[in-house]
């Protein structure tokens, strides 16, 4: 069967094993042509498609339930679920998701995308189907780079202290983003045992099947006695601790077996965990050799692995580069991850100052809990997170962080539209969340000299300080950056009809715009609005007394954004207020490119332009 032809699971029920093994390889060839095109997670679906495979004909989906944590591992099961004539779009604008998402598919159960969740899903999935007195079966997928979060455990805690009925999949391979840290990493890497055991059982059970005539039962007999072997040998007591029936580990890459594994636990009335270990990247060399760098990729040539096309330089890059700068001459200087130090830009901060760095997994509570008690014994801890996972923390940025005034720094990437990745990764939601922490102080930069100064300025302080930046250093005509001015707004083109406020890479879509206007006789300033709290209050009254129509414009979600700042902080002192406030609408944004989703909600230059013009009008 040809892989266009599959257009549900049913399809791969009564395949062979060598059809399967064909059809894994399609599959791969399939990921690895589309994300070459189209960028997206490469080593994390390469891992799982054997995987993926082997529920498919376990369980009866859509009416069983089959939930992905983080879910970027969910590219086989689009493929299996009716999407390959539409895989080609996938991460495009307005093309499928490269995560799971309920409104594109009754195969997609639960809506991913940030990590540790899928447990407690499966849980109350299962708890409403015995509720309505429903017979069908959930199980959760989860990474070994999730276990690392805490909310796993308080639904493995749950679903094992009720015993209801439930099936997760811990894929094991000792990867998240950046390799997995901690004890129950260690844990797992004990519970593999070696390559020996899993060679040694693969060997016996292929020998004893080809014994004529006893050779199946004598497998039978094999199954059972390695069972009793794997628990002398494997501790798994861990999960059994936690009131779960534990199988493994096993292949995660041999169908068959899986299969029946799955099949098998399924018909027991309790929650189980089934233990398989998978090769992160298995299938394209690059991504088997270096695991994290082709974790997550933009589009790149097939022959070589090299991008296509080129970045603007990483913004957290230069942040980790500048805060290894400032190490060498202050001790006090530590920096906390949570399982993505390369990515958040601290990969050499971590070679240099090994007892420096903590990497604490996917427990950005914890990070933030940590640097708070790190700061009150004295220490001057980064945390360096992106926005859209600080986010999960904001009760310990609140109660532990800003209550007692602490000097932790926040590093924020990713700020802005997440373009490709979609709804759960959008960085838009930062200032809302911020400007509610008392005693924080919240700064934006738009260049690297600009984020230099304020990371040099907030080691000076003796409270929170956030900065928020984008994932790249934005290309745009301004003047040259001379620094950070604590609380001072940068004017980066004068103009007296209107002015416009903006921060960080948007900047650029504003300077576009005045230039649009300035052909039309309309001269508006641009004034980079480098720090959202607190405001610049002296330009501000003046801008009010002058009478000049105020424009925000913002990279944000517009509640509790950076207008409605500005437009509080007027009706306080009985000014006007502004004209326009663009920011993007109260909703949550899809996926896409960034250039067309600027466009489409009223961001681009253009449309800047055109707003500015109502307002001036009005």
């Amino acid at each position: 069967m040809n892989l266009s032809e599959i257009t549900s699971p049913k399809a791969i029920k009564n395949m062979s094993e060598t059809e399967l093994q064909t059809l894994a390889q399609e599959i791969r060839e399939k990921i690895i042509r589309t994300v070459a095109l189209n960028g997206g997670h490469l080593a994390s679906n390469m891992g799982a498609v054997e995987l993926t495979i082997a529920l498919h004909r376990a369980l009866d989906c859509p009416k069983d339930k089959l939930v992905f944590d983080v879910g970027h591992q969910c590219y086989t099961h689009k493929i299996l679920t009716g999407r390959i004539d539409r895989f080609s779009t996938l991460r495009k604008t307005d093309g499928i998701c490269g995560f799971p998402r309920r409104d594109e598919s009754p195969y997609d159960a639960f809506d991913t995308g940030h990590a540790s969740t899928a447990i407690s899903a499966a849980l109350g999935m299962a708890r409403a189907r015995d509720m309505k007195g429903e017979k069908w079966h959930v199980a959760a997928v989860v990474g070994d780079g999730a276990m690392t979060g805490g909310m796993c455990y308080e639904a493995l805690n749950d679903a094992g202290s009720s015993q209801i009925p439930m099936m997760v999949v811990l894929n094991d391979n000792g990867m998240s983003i950046s390799r997995n840290v901690g004890a129950l990493s260690g844990q797992l890497t004990k519970l593999r045992v070696s390559r020996g055991w899993l060679g040694a059982k693969k060997k016996i059970s292929e020998a004893l099947r080809h014994i004529p005539l006893a050779g199946p039962h004598l497998q039978n007999v094999f199954q059972r006695f390695k069972d009793h072997v794997r628990n002398v040998l494997v501790k798994d007591r861990f999960f059994t601790a936690l009131g779960f029936r534990y199988f493994g580990p096993i292949d995660g890459h041999d169908i068959a077996g899986m299969e029946r594994v799955f099949r098998r636990c399924l018909e027991i009335d309790e929650p189980v965990l089934v233990h398989v270990v998978t090769k992160k990247g298995l299938g394209f060399t690059q991504a088997e050799e270096k695991p994290e760098k082709y974790h997550g990729v933009a589009p790149f040539e097939l022959e070589n692995g090299k991008n296509r096309g080129s970045e603007g330089p990483s913004m957290g890059k230069r942040a980790g580069a500048f805060v290894t700068e400032l190490a060498e001459k202050d001790k006090k200087i530590c920096v906390i991850t949570a399982a993505m130090t390369d990515s958040a830009g601290f990969g050499e901060f971590a070679k240099r100052y090994p007892a420096r760095l903590y990497d604490v997994g996917i427990a950005e509570e914890h990070a933030v809990t940590m640097a708070a008690g790190m700061a009150a014994a004295g220490m001057r801890p980064f945390v360096a997170i992106y926005e859209t996972f600080l986010q999960r923390a904001y009760d310990q940025m609140m109660e532990d962080v800003c209550l007692q005034r602490l000097p932790v720094c926040f590093l924020m990437d990713r700020a802005g539209l997440g373009a490709e990745d979609g709804s759960t990764h959008h960085g838009i939601y930062g200032i809302s969340m911020l400007r509610t922490l008392p005693h924080m102080t919240v700064l934006c930069p738009r260049c690297e000299e600009e984020l230099r100064g304020m990371i040099a300025w907030a080691l000076s302080q003796d409270g929170p300080v956030a900065i928020r930046y984008p994932r790249s250093i934005p290309d745009m005509a301004a003047p040259a950056c001379k620094g950070y001015f604590p609380g001072k707004w940068e004017t980066l083109r004068q103009g007296e009809h209107a002015c416009l406020l903006a921060c960080s890479f948007i900047l650029r879509e504003c300077l576009a715009a005045a230039d649009l206007l300035e052909k039309e006789g309309i001269r508006a300033a641009v004034v980079n609005a480098s720090a959202l709290r607190p405001l610049d209050e002296e330009m501000l009254k003046r801008l009010s007394e002058k009478g000049t129509p105020i424009i925000t414009v913002e990279e944000h979600a517009a509640s509790g954004g950076f207008g409605q700042a500005v437009a509080a902080w007027c009706a306080g002192r009985h000014f006007s207020g502004p004209a326009a406030m663009i920011a993007l609408p109260d909703d949550f944004i899809p996926h896409g490119s960034r250039c067309v989703l600027l466009s489409r909600y009223g961001l681009d230059g253009a449309s800047i332009a055109a707003r500015v013009r109502e307002a001036i009008q009005g």
